[in-house]
């Protein structure tokens, strides 16, 4: 660094010469300098305040920026997914087989709260209350004046709650999207659907997962995205659905019956087209399951698959089916029906008493306990349980509902000749209305096993044969043979050749052991058309009674069978089936000639 001189001797030499004061230029030169040396400083000093502007300026920018994100962005609920899991909100839609929508997704909003923004909290949970009735309004003020920061006030919302909602006015009422499970025919068909939930959920999505029915039993294929969204095509007909349902409810409440069921299926391809259980439920607002009592009370109890019933003389037709299958007997064997039959100190009795002897076809025509009671005997045990076993009644159903799973059939623990004897005509088996729908689905089409599905299906099952197609033409005969002569009077249809047997059984009792008196289970199992089953039909009904006439009638010929043809004269349209209507008899023309 040079450095000026203060009394420069080019300068001072001249002032001294001209007799200027040297000691001015000095001082002029150090005011210079000092005026050089603080615009430097001020320079300096304005570079490092600028630099530190800009620093804190960025930092200030970026603190609020966070800040408004946070702001602005929703929160989400602590819950105990995998840290970076996603949530599959798709669900495929299911519809039945001729495409008709009976499950889909709607787009709606859940409402949560942040308290810490709230306003007024005891107005707002008031107005809340007000929206959502279902709501505790003291909870709500707890939670809003406690120390939480996110709550969930409803999982979903209609639109028209949601505009309720926002006309609070509250900043701490937050809506969040989502999807939900949305069933457009209601009850219809409930048992079948099941219903469905939330899984992983937070504000801004919710994981749709199937809680019951084949939303629970096909939960993944409705859920994975590589089926593109595909619907599901059910088996039920939604028409004939509905039309089976108002009548099994019409006839439950008509016979004061606790409860009934009732199975409508392809004895051919083994589809589903109707299944029904009554009491049944809202899928849309799927009540909880019971904690305490009998699950068969409740609502949600699928009789028509979960109830195990003994089915009484609906049983007698698999009895004659073996005997004529093994030779033992034709339709017209006769068969030692004089009682009552005695098995040790066991007694077998006939409801009527029907004379010394009947045929085959009279037994089943009857419905004789002793008649059958003594086939079972010449069938024997093992020959009999290897034939229901062929017919599926050792096993669940393997329906695609997921309840279907735990109706294991309750079976004699030690299957005595006295057990044969008895489950011979229904009592000491217990199986369900399906089970009992496959088993005449056999008996129908021609004897080939038929395995009940849920799914539809174009060509028929070719299931292992259980029985000829003599054995089962001669038992169809049988069975169109209970209706026209015997205990099913009441189920003839105009039009429609209809088959079928009645089985009244005592109810046993939930305590004790034992039968109620006064208590039964009515089930009419029928075919139709008889000459050429197509379906088969099964209806059940839990404790029916019928007032009209002096005394109480609870047998199935008072009971189930007039529902079941009702319910037939009702869904033989909707199948497509014509009705055979025989041309009257003309009138006697005589011709006359001029």
């Amino acid at each position: 660094m040079i450095r000026t001189p203060l009394r420069p001797l080019a300068r001072i030499l001249p002032a001294r010469d001209t007799g200027e004061n040297p000691d001015v230029i000095e001082r002029e030169n150090i005011r210079q300098r000092h005026e050089d040396m603080r615009d430097k400083a001020r320079a300096r000093a304005e570079s490092r305040l600028f630099f530190m502007a800009v620093v804190f300026l960025g930092l200030f920018v970026t603190v609020g920026a966070r800040m408004a994100l946070l702001a602005v962005s929703e929160p989400m609920e602590p819950r105990a997914a995998t840290s970076g899991s996603s949530i599959t909100t798709q669900r495929a839609d299911i519809v039945d087989r001729k495409g008709r929508i009976l499950a889909t997704n709607l787009e709606t909003h859940s409402l949560y709260a942040q308290p810490q923004a709230m306003i007024d909290k005891e107005r707002v949970a008031q107005e809340l209350v007000a929206i959502f009735p279902d709501l505790d309004e003291d909870r709500l003020v707890r939670d809003f004046t406690g120390k939480r920061k996110f709550l969930w006030v409803k999982k979903k919302i209609s639109p028209e709650q949601r505009q309720a909602v926002h006309d609070i006015g509250d900043p701490g009422l937050l809506f969040g999207p989502r999807e939900m499970r949305l069933y457009p025919n209601g009850r219809l068909a409930a048992h079948v659907m099941g219903g469905a939930s939330f899984g992983k959920e937070d504000v801004h999505a919710a994981e749709v997962i199937g809680v019951a029915g084949v939303e629970s039993y096909f939960d993944d294929v409705l859920r994975d995205p590589a089926n593109g969204g595909k619907a599901l095509t059910l088996s039920l007909d939604l028409t004939v659905q509905d039309a089976t349902e108002r009548v099994l409810y019409g006839g439950m409440k008509l016979l004061n019956a606790k409860g009934a069921a009732a199975v409508l299926m392809d004895v051919h391809t083994g589809e589903i087209l109707a299944l029904a259980s009554l009491p049944d439920f809202d899928p849309n607002d799927r009540p909880r399951p019971p904690t305490e009592g009998n699950p068969s009370d409740s609502p949600l109890f699928n009789r028509a698959v979960q109830g195990l019933y003994e089915l009484g003389s609906t049983f007698k037709i698999f009895t004659a089916a073996q005997a004529m299958e093994l030779g033992l007997a034709s339709p017209s064997t006769l068969i030692k029906t004089a009682g009552p039959l005695r098995w040790g100190k066991f007694k077998i009795r006939d409801f009527h008493n029907y004379g010394p002897q009947l045929t085959l076809t009279k037994v089943i025509v009857k419905s004789s306990n002793i008649g059958t009671a003594r086939m079972a005997q010449v069938i024997g045990a093992k020959r009999q349980q290897d034939f229901l076993r062929d017919l599926g009644f050792f096993d669940p159903t393997p329906v695609e509902i997921v309840e279907a799973k735990g109706a294991q059939p309750l079976l004699p623990k030690n299957w005595s000749e006295l057990s044969a004897m008895t489950v011979s005509y229904g009592h000491g088996l217990s199986s369900s209305p399906l089970h009992l729908a496959a088993g005449y689905a056999a008996v129908a089409n021609g004897g080939k096993r038929v395995i009940p599905t849920l799914l539809k299906r174009d060509t028929p099952q070719e299931g292992p044969r259980v029985m000829s197609e003599a054995s089962s033409r001669e038992a169809r005969q049988m069975l169109r043979k209970v209706v026209t002569e015997g205990t099913a009077s009441f189920g003839e249809v105009p039009g429609y050749a209809v088959g079928g047997k009645t089985g009244t059984a005592d109810k046993p009792k939930e305590r004790g052991g034992g039968y109620y008196e006064d208590k039964v289970i009515a089930t009419f199992a029928s075919i139709f058309p008889a000459h050429d089953p197509k379906y088969v039909l099964i209806v059940t009904l839990d404790e029916p009674v019928e007032t009209s006439g002096a005394k109480p009638r609870r047998t199935a010929g008072w009971t189930a069978v007039p529902v079941a043809a009702e319910m037939i004269g009702r869904v033989a349209p909707l199948l497509g089936l014509r009705p055979e209507v025989e041309p009257g008899r003309l009138a006697d023309i005589t011709l006359t000639s001029n």
